[in-house]
């Protein structure tokens, strides 16, 4: 026996199963409600989904933990209905393979893990604390310490790609995997630079990896430039930022072959150039956020400082081309770029406040209500979106959980999905989902550090009730 959730709705094919959970994850869980071993819980208001992946976090760890952990943002990730993150390198110091030095921010927490450098602290983060309610894969900066000037050397982190060649195994416990590979290249937070591009993509090419590019750069500016910039009294932020680095980025990858992943586009003009490429067969993927679905630059009067983020949020007529190119299929993924702030960080008025918002613990209910509740997309399409796309990109496959169904008797009313008795219950991993009841986002009750939101007391619908990482319970707000 085991916990059993009864006539749950298979998300991508309407079907009606009972799934039967072995437990809990003890080491990894977190459990709003306590589960006994034969709990039986009505599941017909709720969806099985395999599980959500974002491919673009910051979890500030090390060096800048008071905004967030590798801890608080793995529990985010987890109660927002994700199993895998893929984590941006702009730590402190950064992940770019090099051996941290004295006097850096952070080398203090590298070296009491006993590492040398940030990527290894971040691969065997796990293995010397504790398993973390989530996967997570790692992204290694395009130029050393993140400073623009000079390319990130191959020899300096290729022992950390998969699969790894027997001259690189780990010479710590014989393993030939790692635990959490390198699994893009990029310098978020800011955009390759020109002079850097054709090093990266030859990088990339011979790691076997996409560059995932912060397609956006300028040097001055507060938001987007428009009506509301102006009336506001602010420097704005013209969409040629992003545009520019978009035209240069789809070259690049028709020069090259590279796969270019452009992360977090927002304008029309940006979702015009994209197709187009796409149409021509240029190896490009993109992402748009949760918030250029759900806000505009008019927002920036309202929110403030917890709605500064880059990109700015854009104008109206943005954030309906954004929808659109959801809606048509250009958009490849939603990532959050869960970009975690203290609260006197993000207090400091709009001139002083650093960019971004956090989105992992919100992410899934803000897109369903937009998306699903505006009839743009169906539920199908949003877990395409936020769990197969975004882990195809990774490298993984999501859990395909009609092709894992059994029937537990001739006479059974339903099938049965038994994680117990599959045959890799090691790489089941599910979010059940409610979506049909809404609820009240409460950024008090966030499992991040973080609470530099503008989402705070929005009701939506769509909601993770509780994420299983193989095969188990990781976190749960289910009741009896």
């Amino acid at each position: 026996m085991g916990i059993t959730l009864t006539d749950i709705r298979v998300w991508n094919t309407g079907e009606r199963i009972d799934l039967v959970l072995p437990g809990v994850d003890a080491e990894r869980a977190m459990l709003d409600t306590p589960m006994g071993r034969d709990s039986v819980i009505d599941a017909s208001d709720l969806t099985v989904a395999p599980g959500l992946a974002d491919p673009h976090v910051h979890f500030r760890d090390p060096g800048q933990t008071d905004k967030e952990t590798m801890e608080t943002g793995a529990r985010a990730a987890a109660a927002g209905g994700y199993t895998r993150v893929l984590v941006m390198p702009n730590t402190l110091p950064a992940a770019d393979g090099t051996t941290v030095r004295d006097g850096m921010t952070g080398a203090d927490e590298v070296r009491s893990q006993g590492c040398d450098t940030v990527l290894d602290y971040l691969e065997t983060y796990e293995r010397t604390h504790h398993p973390l309610p989530v996967r997570y894969d790692l992204t290694v900066c395009a130029s050393l310490g993140r400073q623009g000037r000079e390319p990130t050397r191959l020899s300096d982190w290729s022992r950390y790609l998969v699969p790894p060649s027997s001259a690189t195994r780990d010479a710590r416990d014989g393993a030939a995997a790692l635990d959490h590979p390198i699994r893009a290249i990029s310098d978020d937070g800011a955009t390759v630079p020109d002079a850097l591009l054709d090093a990266t993509m030859a990088n990339a090419l011979a790691a076997g990896i996409p560059i995932s590019d912060h397609c956006e750069h300028h040097d001055s500016g507060v938001m987007t430039d428009g009506e509301v910039s102006r009336r506001l009294g602010f420097e704005g932020i013209p969409p040629e930022t992003e545009t520019s680095i978009i035209e240069r980025d789809i070259d690049a990858a028709r020069r090259t072959g590279a796969h270019i992943h452009l992360q977090h586009v927002s304008t029309a003009r940006s979702f015009d150039l994209i197709r187009e490429a796409k149409s021509q067969g240029v190896p490009i993927t993109c992402e748009t956020a949760p918030h250029y679905l759900a806000l505009c630059d008019e927002d920036v009067e309202k929110y403030g400082p917890l709605a500064k983020m880059n990109p700015p949020l854009r104008s109206a007529a943005d954030r309906q081309a954004t929808i659109a190119a959801v809606a048509d299929g250009t958009v490849d993924m939603i990532a959050t770029d869960h970009a975690p702030h203290t609260v006197e960080q993000k207090g400091g008025g709009m001139l002083d406040a650093p960019n971004g918002v956090i989105g992992l613990e919100t992410a899934y209910g803000v897109c369903r209500t937009v998306l699903v509740g505006g009839g743009y997309i169906d539920d199908a399409r949003l877990i395409e979106l936020m769990s197969l796309a975004p882990n195809h990109l990774m490298g993984h496959a999501s859990t395909d959980v009609a092709a894992l169904l059994t029937t537990s008797s001739p006479c059974a009313t339903h099938r049965v999905l038994d994680l117990s008795h599959v045959e890799h219950p090691e790489a089941v991993d599910l979010t059940i989902l409610d979506v049909s009841h809404p609820w009240t986002i409460d950024a008090a009750r966030f499992r991040s550090r973080a609470r530099n939101t503008p989402f705070d007391g929005w009701t939506v619908t769509g909601r993770a009730m509780a994420t299983i990482i193989g095969s188990r319970l990781v976190y749960c707000a289910l009741t009896h």
